[in-house]
């Protein structure tokens, strides 16, 4: 937040002179008169004191600059802040990918790293907002926007991706926590769901990144955590799927694995697997950009967390990453409130090939949880190896950070646990969330009524209505006639 001029100028008028009086002035641009100035620093002594005052500056609607001159005029002190070197996210892109596992960034939480989490975030939160969840359209369980106006339509231009291709993926049983049908007969689908996409970074958001970035968004469940009983089966060898592994004991979720896998030769939309379409399109991609330095960031919230990974491991381990010099291109993932996909003898492979996981989750979601409730990475070392011989002993992937939602004053007590899993809410203790033990402090000044999009998080008092965000009309738009009708759109088919 910045400090408006008169805020300084103002409070240190004549009378104040008097009151608190300074060696320097200087003539303000407002008034042309001469007005002290503040020489503002800090001293060692007082940093514990300056974190606490970080804190009240949320409650008081001061930024801590403003905290700090108003401490200054109390002392009758002159203090400096020294300025922190500027860092380009160009030049630490590596440490933010993982290369070395986060160490040091997550305690406190590295502002780059959290600026960059929060934008993949919203990459997934896309994924929602351009999702037709309506039952009575046509078009209910299709992306509303074709891949060429995505960001543009859900206002996302800033971000700078362009939208290669959209991913559907098909099951063979019924999802109705997962996958939305429509009920008109004459639907785009009855069997096909539009599940993520593949965007790549532009020229401008390259430079700033410092390297071309293709990024894959996996949606989850927006808000039903009923969809996790339907996961709940035993492990599989992935080498069932026909996805490479030197370890026939590498086993994954038998229900993630087959979302991601099959595919449904009547359908015009699902002929191919969601794994044979991301693969197919990433190794083009590859192809298109091998001279330039590229990554790839694989991001999903819930069940798209499962996907992310399952991708990831898929895409290094058939090489797909592989330049035509030898070279692999680093692969990071970015999960929001995932759950366990895979065994013990998953997570060791998954280390070996490089493929970096951050999980991002809030300590009271119960989805991360699961599958694995009881025969987990947490059991006791001497019981661990008996769990590990059965078909239901699971192991998380990756570095985790821990949020807590009761750590922040903006969010309500409530049983719901779809509060918990949300991942606007996510976003939001992201932006708040110093390190351990720390006051939850916003920084980048996100809007904090995002949190009640689609969920009923916020304090009451704070007037901001829960689930606000309405597709207008439900998609119906008045035609020539007067009639009110649904928007035609463009021939499904013709998505890439």
């Amino acid at each position: 937040m910045a400090i408006p001029l008169t805020k300084i100028i103002f409070p240190y008028n004549i009378h104040m002179q008097k009151t608190f009086p300074l060696k320097y002035h200087v003539p303000t641009p407002i008034t042309g008169s001469q007005v002290p100035f503040l020489r503002l620093a800090r001293r060692e002594d007082r940093r514990q004191k300056c974190r606490e005052v970080i804190a009240l500056s949320q409650e008081d609607n001061c930024t801590v600059a403003e905290l700090d001159i108003k401490e200054a005029k109390d002392n009758n002190e002159e203090i400096t802040i020294p300025k922190e070197p500027e860092r380009k996210l160009a030049d630490i892109w590596r440490d933010i990918h993982g290369v070395d596992d986060w160490d040091g960034m997550l305690d406190p939480l590295d502002p780059l790293l959290r600026s960059e989490l929060i934008r993949y975030g919203e990459m997934v939160q896309a994924c929602y907002d351009a999702f037709d969840f309506e039952p009575f359209s046509k078009y209910c369980g299709c992306c509303k926007y074709a891949p060429s106006e995505f960001f543009e339509c859900l206002g996302m231009t800033q971000h700078g991706y362009q939208v290669n291709s959209y991913i559907h993926a098909t099951y063979n049983i019924n999802l109705p926590n997962i996958f939305q049908r429509s009920l008109r007969p004459d639907a785009w689908s009855h069997t096909a769901n539009w599940i993520g996409y593949i965007a790549v970074s532009n020229d401008e958001m390259s430079e700033h990144l410092g390297r071309r970035d293709i990024t894959i968004a996996w949606r989850g469940t927006k808000t039903k955590l009923e969809w996790i009983a339907d996961f709940m089966y035993f492990l599989r060898p992935i080498t069932l799927k026909k996805i490479p592994c030197p370890d026939p004991r590498v086993k994954v979720e038998s229900g993630f694995l087959n979302l991601y896998t099959n595919k449904d030769q009547s359908s015009q939309i699902c002929k191919c697997s969601a794994r044979e379409h991301v693969l197919e399109e990433v190794r083009r991609l590859i192809s298109q950009y091998q001279n330039e330095n590229l990554s790839i960031t694989i991001t999903g919230h819930s069940l798209g967390s499962a996907l992310a990974i399952l991708s990831a491991y898929d895409i290094a381990e058939t090489g797909v990453d592989v330049m035509d010099d030898g070279q692999a291109v680093p692969i990071c993932v970015f999960s929001f409130a995932g759950p366990r996909v895979g065994n013990t003898r998953f997570k060791e492979r998954f280390a070996q090939l490089g493929v970096k996981v951050l999980r991002v989750v809030n300590i009271h979601d119960k989805i991360p949880e699961a599958p694995g409730l009881f025969l987990n990475e947490h059991i006791p070392p001497m019981l661990r190896k008996l769990g590990e011989a059965s078909l239901w002993f699971y192991s998380h992937v990756g570095v985790e950070l821990t949020l807590d939602h009761k750590s922040s004053p903006f969010l309500k007590e409530t049983n719901d646990l779809a509060c918990y899993h949300n991942l606007e809410g996510h976003l939001h203790l992201l932006d708040g969330y110093q390190g351990k033990g720390q006051r939850f402090v916003l920084t980048s000044g996100r809007d904090i009524a995002l949190v009640n999009k689609q969920a009923d998080f916020l304090k009451d008092h704070l007037l901001v209505p829960p689930n606000w965000q309405q597709h207008e009309n439900k998609g119906l738009v008045r035609n020539n006639e007067g009639h009110w009708v649904q928007r035609e759109r463009l021939n499904l088919g013709d998505y890439p």
